[in-house]
């Protein structure tokens, strides 16, 4: 399995903001969509969001809607998640993953991420007072 190298996770109160980042560990994301994912002690992993190649497609869950954003530089070779207006149910561990078949198709945030391409080690994201 291809690796991914995240970073941008860390502790902020509630209204606060953070960005994430994503890379590929030793190849870059080009023609891949990419997913990111949060798990939460006792929870069931969710997707959150999912963007396109080169990113003209872009999908939210409804608990990240208006307020996450997520958006990748191409030139560069990174992915990110804007995180605004974070809320204590918003700390997880949160995942970035990678998937040459989706593409540029239109991505899915009901995706499971079985059978994806590329994961990320995980990022922690606190959200306290």
């Amino acid at each position: 399995q291809l690796q991914l190298v995240e970073s941008g996770g860390g502790l902020v109160q509630p209204g606060g903001s953070l960005r994430l980042s994503c890379a590929g560990y030793g190849f870059t994301l080009d023609y891949y969509a990419v997913y990111w994912f949060r798990q939460a002690p006792g929870k069931e992993r969710e997707g959150i969001s999912c963007i396109s190649y080169p990113g003209i497609h872009t999908k939210y869950a409804n608990s990240a809607e208006g307020r996450f954003t997520i958006s990748r530089d191409n030139l560069r070779h990174i992915a990110y998640l804007q995180m605004d207006n974070l809320k204590p149910d918003d700390t997880a561990v949160y995942y970035c993953a990678a998937d040459r078949k989706r593409g540029s198709g239109v991505c899915s945030v009901a995706d499971d991420g079985r059978g994806y391409d590329a994961w990320g080690q995980g990022t922690q994201v606190t959200v306290s007072s």
